[in-house]
């Protein structure tokens, strides 16, 4: 029998997941959660055999998140499942260690499968996924772009309308230093306007 935890903010979600498993005499709905802070909490007690996090979750960023957990827990068998269909997404959790990739409009059918061939050491994407994942049409980063505590302080100035003036006199640095670090975030996300670069951070929860 495969224990399962599921991690998903959506109670509505939650009850249709504990379902699905639980037409399956193989897989066992094992804890269910809507946080990432109780998600780890229960692993430290109880360790699953495969665990369905959801990447959105209200408290801790799910990509991150997820990489904490393949780090502590590296047997544990990881399968995203998201609403996120952005190559930079997929990418990024699959450096992580995750084991697989189901968007959430997948069938049911999707999820059971994903669960039997983590098990048996496949990575498992949904057809989506792989489509996604595969393609050489795509706009914006290939990963989530890692930026630097400085970085993070510029893009956020700018989110707010401050200008590269205003910003190195309101963090006591050069405009031009500023600007150094706008065309840096511009080379790291792979666009050429500081407009893309905030919707892929607000996208990807970097601000």
């Amino acid at each position: 029998m495969t224990e399962v935890f599921i991690t998903d903010d959506h109670p509505i979600v939650l009850d249709g997941l504990r379902n699905l498993l639980e037409t399956s005499e193989d897989i066992l709905p094992a804890g269910i959660f809507q946080n990432g802070t109780d998600t780890l909490k229960a692993l430290k007690e109880r360790e699953p055999d495969v665990l369905l996090l959801d990447i959105n979750l209200p408290d801790i960023n799910g990509i991150e998140l997820s990489k904490q957990i393949h780090d502590t827990y590296p047997e544990l068998k990881i399968i995203i499942l998201s609403v996120h269909n952005e190559k930079a997404v997929i990418r990024s959790v699959l450096q992580n260690g995750v084991n697989g990739y189901v968007l959430k409009n997948s069938i049911g059918d999707d999820i059971l499968e994903a669960v039997r061939k983590v098990m048996d050491g496949d990575l498992y994407m949904c057809r989506q996924t792989r489509q996604i994942y595969e393609s050489e049409d795509s706009n914006g980063p290939d990963v989530i772009p890692k930026i630097t505590r400085r970085e993070r302080e510029i893009l956020q100035l700018v989110t707010e309308g401050y200008t590269s003036a205003q910003i190195a006199d309101k963090l006591f640095i050069s405009p031009y230093t500023v600007e150094t670090h706008r065309k840096n975030l511009m080379e790291k996300f792979d666009v050429n306007n500081m407009t893309a670069i905030i919707r892929y951070a607000t996208e990807f929860k970097l601000l």
